[in-house]
């Protein structure tokens, strides 16, 4: 038996990466009773743990393109729900050192799959169908977050506890991982021989010589620094209205796809949804009324998602796109963005440490980086056809 049905493959696609999120983030809210359960009370401890899921992100997301070219796509894809399987050792974890390399390999399977869903999309979807399912698959993390930060308690109260909760959610990742061994996939040559092209090698030199690359990662880089700040920063400055960013981002994000089928032009949506997320992060960071932060997080959550169906598809849209090219065109995406945003985290800590505990300067820094939306945009070219749709 083969799974050839192309919705099948995406539905396995889209669930694992929302139990990927459900294991990351509910592991993440446990993780005061896993360290617990250790005798570990080290913040320093618990930030290395930060630490070593960023390194494994940059890592993961930059080699996941050499993974995909040595075994193909569909392997490549099971050893990274693989790897999301190894959490299941988290809340079991006997010392410090286990712990730490469970979440390591976890988010290493992760940065992998995020890579691959763009060579997947692009094999088994037509043109005119893959802004939907390239919207779809970004919003599957903020489903996997949502469920766990609104209904974790009632997971526990189903399973028995929050150790049962996260060997469930790895459970259900092996399920999903045996399911898509049935997957069938063409081989490249196959695909190409059918479009009528011949494959064409772009690999990481070719990537990083591309201008497209480093400015569809600057596009990114400050939004994603951003994104990362509000969860990591803005709770600890009294701003925690992080969870109307993530319910707000999902209505975002589903408006996104239906608005890119109807409007298949990319910059402008993108240029409009750059400066209101400016405005609406600037409200939201220096604003002191509480119902003001709340519609700036409510609006900024909208549209930080609103144009991700947009900004995902134009790689896909690029004349000559390949498989190949498009697997280092987002290993190249994303770990740009992780390496950008982990250096502007550790400058916004610093900066709040220089001025006493003060996140004046910290917010100055981190809105102006959110521009990077709308600047970048000018520097990357418009891959919609009006006419595509009609």
């Amino acid at each position: 038996m083969n799974i050839t049905h192309r919705y099948l493959v995406e539905g396995l696609v889209f669930t694992s990466y929302v139990l990927f999120a459900m294991a990351w983030v509910g592991g993440t809210a446990s993780m005061s009773n896993i360290m617990a359960s250790m005798h570990i009370d080290s913040l320093a401890s618990a930030s290395f743990i930060s630490g070593a899921v960023t390194l494994a992100k940059i890592v993961g997301t930059f080699g996941a393109a050499y993974l995909a070219v040595k075994v193909g796509v569909k392997y490549a894809f099971l050893f990274a729900s693989l790897l999301i399987v190894v959490g299941i050792v988290t809340p079991y974890a006997t010392h410090y050192e286990l712990l730490l390399a469970s979440r390591f390999l976890m988010g290493l399977g992760g940065a992998f799959m995020i890579v691959y869903f763009n060579p997947i999309v692009m094999q088994w979807f037509a043109p005119t169908e893959r802004p939907l399912i390239n919207g779809l698959n970004a919003v599957a993390f903020n489903v996997g977050t949502a469920i766990v930060l609104w209904g974790m308690t009632s997971i526990n109260d189903i399973t028995g506890g929050w150790k049962s909760s996260l060997v469930l959610f790895s459970l259900a990742s092996l399920v999903l991982a045996i399911l898509w061994m049935l997957v069938k996939f063409d081989s490249p040559a196959e695909v190409n021989h059918a479009a009528g092209s011949e494959p064409t090698e772009y690999g990481y030199i070719d990537g990083l010589k591309d201008k497209f690359n480093w400015a569809y990662a600057f596009t990114y880089s400050g939004l994603l620094s951003f994104y990362i700040c509000l969860f990591t920063f803005y709770p600890q400055a009294g701003i925690s209205q992080s969870k109307w960013v993530i319910g707000f981002g999902i209505i975002g994000t589903i408006a996104g796809m239906l608005y890119s089928r109807k409007h298949p032009l990319r910059l402008p949506i993108i240029r409009l949804s750059g400066l209101i997320i400016f405005v609406t992060v600037l409200g939201l960071s220096f604003s002191s009324h509480p119902v003001l932060q709340i519609l700036c997080a409510i609006v900024l959550g909208f549209f930080i998602f609103f144009p991700i169906t947009a900004l995902v598809s134009i790689p896909h849209e690029l004349p000559k796109m390949t498989g190949q090219k498009i697997t280092v065109v987002f290993s190249l995406f994303w770990s740009i963005s992780y390496l950008v945003s982990t250096i502007v985290l550790w400058i916004f800590g610093k900066l709040v440490d220089m001025n006493n505990g003060s996140y004046t300067s910290s917010f100055l820094m981190i809105t102006g980086l959110t521009a990077t939306v709308f600047v970048g945009s000018y520097f990357l070219p418009e891959t919609g056809k009006t006419k595509e749709l009609t």
